[in-house]
């Protein structure tokens, strides 16, 4: 008799294994289409733009480079043919618009470099490509409507002179940047013919450093922002109760801080001594702060960390002071003198986080990427960074900063016409040189619509020197003058 069969009762070793590869196959294909998805929306334009792709400029074999606009699609940068059809690039505005719209020969810099993908990509109907395409003609590039307002700009560069520095201006609830200035400048126009000038080694003007972004100062008295900010941290309940005599001087063994001309600010709380930038105040504050907290603080506000602003080249700021410091550093940190650099755009980055509550706003200078038939073809949005404080802690810091303006060093800005919250600073930074001039705030105060920095090499005070510029500019953008 035969045998019956034992039942099958499950799947044999030989199918789980196989079902158990397939899975994976399909878990990592479904991976890969999702990294491909996520490259071509997010990564892809940053690396199909970036300026060591050496494939992108060969698009304007195929496409006129399109144009760069203000805000009000004044041309900043446009293409011309001259007369053998050779193209030319051509910067309507010269170097008033210098380093934050760029150039587009020997390299790319500024708005030139950021927008480059978008300016050699073309959105012409379909019919008119393929014709060109046939006729050997190019397409006509997009053009880049960006954030910045040419009467400000303007105003930026007129009210600088002829004098070293930068002015940069934002939106403190958008991160839009209006207007960016850095002297000395260069034309754009006359570049290929100025180069050799602008490089050589013998030229110490550096017209080619975009000062705004990269240049790195001492912040002076407008790092007393951010000494107050980790006092009123410590001493949330009795902050006000701070007090110090001033008599011109401060001593502390065997050293000794200076308040600027050695002026006798005389009795001082904490709001006097931020309004009259009080150097002996501010130092004996810093000797009660927890250096843990105070460098933690300062790489909250984006100390030692890269800027939120991608694609625009610039330097991080420092901050070196560290737990067990000695008290000559701690007395010249807290009052942004020692190692301390930072540079204008990160202070007016700073700056509007105040204005917004505490909230940082992304900066950015691209607002729409538009046809040559005029048809909006990518709008960029305003992005929240991040909180850098409290809006409690900005509400205190703004009326610390009213009171400059009110009753402080900051009387240049001081108006019927609108209340500015603001900052002063006056930088050493070489032995026998004048100081760096540094001016920092934002208007209207209650509801702030404009954040500006100013900052002028070795011209003297903050106060009388900077704030000037910066009234120019809340007067331009709010009185429309």
């Amino acid at each position: 008799m035969a045998k019956k069969g034992k039942k099958q009762t499950g799947e044999s070793p030989a199918n789980r294994s196989i079902l158990r590869i397939t899975y994976g196959i399909a878990l990592l294909f479904l991976a890969l289409i999702l990294y491909v998805g996520y490259f071509i929306q997010i990564q892809g334009p940053e690396v199909i733009n970036n300026s060591y792709n050496a494939r992108l400029d060969r698009f304007s074999d195929r496409v006129h480079r399109g144009k760069i606009l203000a805000s009000d699609g004044t041309v900043l940068a446009h293409n011309e043919e001259d007369e053998d059809g050779n193209e030319l690039r051509v910067y309507d505005h010269g170097d008033v618009f210098a380093h934050v719209v760029g150039y587009s020969t020997k390299g790319k810099t500024g708005i030139e470099s950021l927008a480059n993908f978008y300016l050699l990509t073309s959105h012409v109907n379909l019919i008119e490509q393929a014709v060109n395409e046939l006729s050997g003609r190019k397409n006509l590039g997009d053009d880049v409507v960006t954030t910045l307002d040419i009467n400000l700009q303007q105003t930026a560069y007129s009210a600088l002179g002829d004098r070293r520095g930068a002015v940069i201006a934002m939106e403190p609830d958008t991160g839009k940047i209006l207007a960016m200035v850095s002297k000395p400048d260069y034309d754009p126009n006359t570049l290929l013919t100025d180069w050799a000038a602008l490089t050589d080694s013998a030229n110490t003007q550096s017209q080619l450093l975009n000062r705004a972004a990269q240049g790195l100062y001492a912040p002076g008295s407008t790092f007393k922002i951010l000494t107050a900010l980790e006092y009123i941290r410590e001493h949330p309940d009795n902050y006000k109760d701070f007090h110090f005599d001033c008599n011109g001087v401060y001593h502390n063994g065997e050293y000794s801080i200076k308040c600027f001309h050695s002026e006798a600010h005389g009795s001082q709380d904490f709001v006097k001594a931020f309004a009259n930038s009080c150097n002996g105040a501010f130092s004996s504050m810093g000797l009660e702060l927890d250096l843990n907290r105070f460098a933690a603080t300062a790489e909250e506000l984006l100390y030692n960390r890269p800027l939120p602003f991608s694609g625009f080249p610039y330097k991080e700021s420092s901050f070196n002071m560290k737990a067990g410091a000695d008290i000559w550093e701690i007395l010249q940190t807290s009052i942004g003198q020692g190692t301390t650099l930072i540079t204008p755009l990160h202070s007016v980055l700073i700056t509007s986080a105040v204005a917004n509550g505490g909230t940082l706003m992304k900066p950015y200078l691209l607002d729409r990427v538009v046809s040559a038939g005029g048809e909006e073809v990518k709008k960029f949005l305003p992005e929240a960074y991040g909180s850098m404080m409290t809006a409690d802690e900005a509400g205190k810091l703004t009326e610390l900063m009213k009171a400059v303006t009110d009753v402080g060093t900051g009387s240049a800005v001081r108006t019927e016409d609108y209340t500015a919250a603001v900052k002063t600073g006056t930088a050493e930074f070489e032995t026998g040189k004048e100081t760096h001039a540094w001016f920092t705030g934002f208007a209207p105060a209650e509801a702030p619509k404009i954040a500006v920095t100013v900052l002028v090499e070795e011209s003297g005070s903050g106060g009388k020197i900077a704030g000037p510029v910066a009234r120019a500019m809340f007067d331009a953008y709010l009185l429309k003058k």
